[in-house]
């Protein structure tokens, strides 16, 4: 008789599949799909008068998989229940337990901080119990974050409008855009001026500029115009001399490696992902990619972490890689290990590659372009992590004209360390002057060709984007690695805060919100008291508090505010203010408002309903229509598809889903275009008698049969809906 296969339950298909392969006949692995029971929907699902006892129920539509996982689990020997390594996770594998009817000694729990063979078959040999510690961490999170939101949106939709919601962290994330808004409107900019001395040695070589830092060997700041003519009037006559040239050595060290915060900040200043996008396409690294001559494996480590950990095998196998092939010099001699901050769940790795020999470029064919981009992030960052510092050869130099001194500085490449591999992005580029200098000496006697002043007023701090609100978050510790990325999701879907370019800025309804919440439920919205919600969710996790004792504790105070604010708010209704255009109405005249509809925003008559006209809000896009010459616009379709068509409409009849860039064909002279997406794509020529024209199979997408296309052609321009998009996969990872 057959020996019954263990069975394995992960979360998602992908990672089924790369696991089967790894553990052999011996082993049957299936996927959840996420969680398979949960909270209802439809009511709050919490007995609050009886120990905030949950009442879980299977998850809508996933009945004929839990009938199949009950069948196979109950024919196996063991099962390991192998979902995510989180909080999360430990609570789905718990829920699976308990839906599965599985007795302690045959569920067995296994995690996989990378999938790779010898971390699977390791783990599987070393199974755990269930831990309830972790378990009701999350589910205390789960049930406080139901009763803010099934107590506090319906008092939204009475109060301010239909089909808002409220949530612990969101609510947080949105008064930290609306504060930053009222710190800029608050903002009063103050004069100061820059002073800059155009100076050279006399002898042909070329001039440098050093800037002024003040007199008497003691820095002053230029505030208003008097002054600067002061300073000019004062060393306009005067000789200007070398004081000092001060040479030296600085070392830059390396950015640790990445964890889930910094991931998110850096993809979204250097690759343009959102943080949602970003997790996205980490899960697909690291649950299993087809390589060439590797089959299916996992790229990276798990993405959800706060802990700047590496393994002792990491390390030197970072150090045979560098050695290999940068040399000797570019190791700093022993392994780099990083602090993990303070507060930091420390349970897994920092996100790195699971083999640094698998590089970018060797991976790359088998990777689609985000996720070769995304993994050349990881792997760059945790490389360049384990590099010698680059050293730069500094110079400043000090030049005194009557008692006044201009200072200009130089720093220039030596050796380049770790920046032969990756150099983090910043967020501002730096103001100072750096200028390359001539090989100046003390007492050194130089001209002064011309002194540039430049009036400058102090600026406002600038909004928050998505990277930066991420790094603000971490720093006050609202939410934790696996909440960043849905939390912005939901606030801009909600329409509480909006994305302007890459600046993230409250919308009028997300003030209004966010004044009612702070004068009504001043804990939920504070900073500090969400921050010490989430260390005591920690201290249930470590098994110093107990779940039910800190639910009840907030559920005292919270209950308390519900109860006043409905008092205070009796009678009353909210109104959100409308943004103005600069649009006329063109039936009566008025100024046209902002709205949002099912697909997005478009200008409407505030007269509604004595007057209903609307337009849609035209965006003019860069370049010209390649069939006409006209202007080329942005529309959306019915169903909310982008498209770019002339502004000439049916007379034209122009339309393309390529995005119009700035570029003008070198062949033709016609305007370029470059396939809709994220990223920095080439630009590519769409007309067919061109030389340079590239046809739609090349573009990154399928050609359009010959059909649908001439279908298409007998359609209005401006009138024009999107074809279906290919629907997307469905996602297995539960964050999203």
């Amino acid at each position: 008789m057959a020996r019954a296969k263990d069975l394995v339950i992960v979360e998602s298909p992908a990672k089924a599949k790369t696991i089967e392969k790894y553990l052999g006949s011996g082993f049957k692995v299936r996927a959840s799909m996420g969680h398979l029971r949960d909270l209802p929907k439809s009511k709050m699902g919490v007995d609050i008068e009886n120990g905030f006892e949950p009442q879980y129920i299977p998850v809508k539509d996933k009945g004929e998989l839990i009938r199949e996982l009950k069948t196979e689990a109950k024919s196996a020997k063991t099962v390991y229940l192998a979902t995510d390594p989180d909080r999360e996770g430990e609570a789905i594998s718990w829920h699976l337990k308990e839906l599965l009817e599985l007795p302690d000694e045959k569920a067995r729990r296994v995690t996989f901080n990378e999938i790779t063979k010898k971390v699977v078959t390791e783990s599987i040999r070393q199974p755990r119990d269930i831990d309830r510690d972790l378990v009701d961490a999350q589910q205390a999170r789960r049930i406080l974050d139901r009763i803010v939101g099934y107590k506090l949106s319906p008092l939204l939709w009475k109060k301010v409008k239909k089909g808002l919601s409220a949530g612990r962290v969101q609510s947080v994330a949105t008064r930290m855009v609306v504060d930053r808004e009222e710190e800029i409107k608050n903002f009063v900019s103050e004069e100061y001026w820059l002073l800059d001395a155009v100076l050279s040695r006399g002898d042909g070589t070329a001039p440098f500029t050093a800037r002024y830092f003040g007199k008497d060997g003691k820095k002053v700041e230029l505030h208003n115009e008097d002054e600067v003519q002061t300073v000019i009037r004062e060393t306009k006559d005067a000789a200007f001399t070398v004081d000092s040239v001060k040479r030296g050595e600085k070392q830059r060290s390396p950015a640790p490696p990445f964890i889930t915060s910094t991931l998110q900040q850096e993809a979204s200043r250097r690759l343009g992902m959102t943080p949602r996008r970003t997790m996205s396409i980490a899960q697909q690294l690291y649950e299993g990619v087809e390589i060439s001559g590797h089959g299916s494996i996992g790229l990276i480590t798990y993405m959800r972490t706060d802990s700047l950990r590496l393994s002792d095998e990491a390390l030197f196998a970072a150090k045979d890689y560098i050695t290999a092939h940068y040399g000797e010099a570019y190791y700093p001699g022993h392994p780099r290990r990083y602090k993990t901050k303070a507060g930091a769940q420390d349970a897994h790795e920092a996100i790195r590659p699971t083999d640094v020999q698998l590089t970018p470029e060797l991976v790359r064919k088998d990777l689609t372009q985000e996720q070769y981009r995304l993994y050349r992030l990881i792997w760059g960052r945790f490389t360049a992590s384990q590099m010698a510092n680059a050293v730069y050869d500094n110079v400043t130099v000090d030049v005194l004209a009557a008692e006044h001194c201009f200072r200009a500085s130089y720093s220039e490449l030596k050796f380049p360390g770790y920046t032969a591999v990756y150099e983090e992005a910043k967020d501002e580029e730096s103001a100072e002057l750096s200028n390359p200098l001539p090989s100046l000496s003390e007492g050194e006697r130089l001209d002064l060709e011309k002194m540039i002043p430049d009036q400058q007023f102090t600026q406002p701090p600038a909004r928050y984007t998505e990277a930066t609100l991420i790094r603000a978050m971490e720093e006050k510790g609202i939410g934790r690695p696996s909440t960043y990325a849905p939390t912005i999701s939901t606030i801009t879907a909600h329409d509480y805060v909006i994305k302007e370019g890459k600046y993230l800025r409250p919308t009028p309804l997300g003030e209004v919100v966010t004044g009612m919440m702070k004068e009504h439920f001043s804990d939920i919205v504070d900073l500090k008291f969400t921050n010490r919600m989430e260390e005591e969710l920690d201290e249930i996790e470590s098994g110093k508090a107990q779940w039910r004792a800190v639910l009840a504790e907030f559920y005292e105070g919270f209950e308390q505010e519900m109860t006043k604010a409905e008092e205070e708010l009796e009678g009353v209704r909210l109104k959100v203010p409308d943004v103005l255009s600069d649009e006329v109405c063109e039936v009566c005249g008025r100024q046209m408002v902002v709205k949002k509809g099912k697909f997005g925003y478009f200008l409407a008559c505030p007269g509604f309903p004595d007057c209903t006209f609307t337009k849609p809000i035209v965006v003019e896009m860069p370049g010209k229509c390649p069939k006409c010459g006209s202007k080329i616009l942005k529309r959306t379709s019915k169903k909310g598809f982008v498209y770019y068509a002339c502004e000439r409409g049916t007379d034209c009849g122009f339309m393309t889903w390529d995005v119009p860039t700035k570029d003008f064909c070198p062949a033709c002279g016609k305007t370029m275009f470059k396939h809709s997406g994220r990223g920095q794509l080439k630009p590519f020529c769409i007309n067919e008698s061109c030389p340079n024209f590239v046809p739609e199979d090349k573009r990154g997408y399928k050609k359009k049969p010959a059909a649908a296309k001439k279908t298409a052609a007998k359609k209005p321009a401006a009138k024009k809906t999107a074809a279906k998009k290919p629907a997307a996969k469905k996602t297995t990872k539960k964050e999203e």
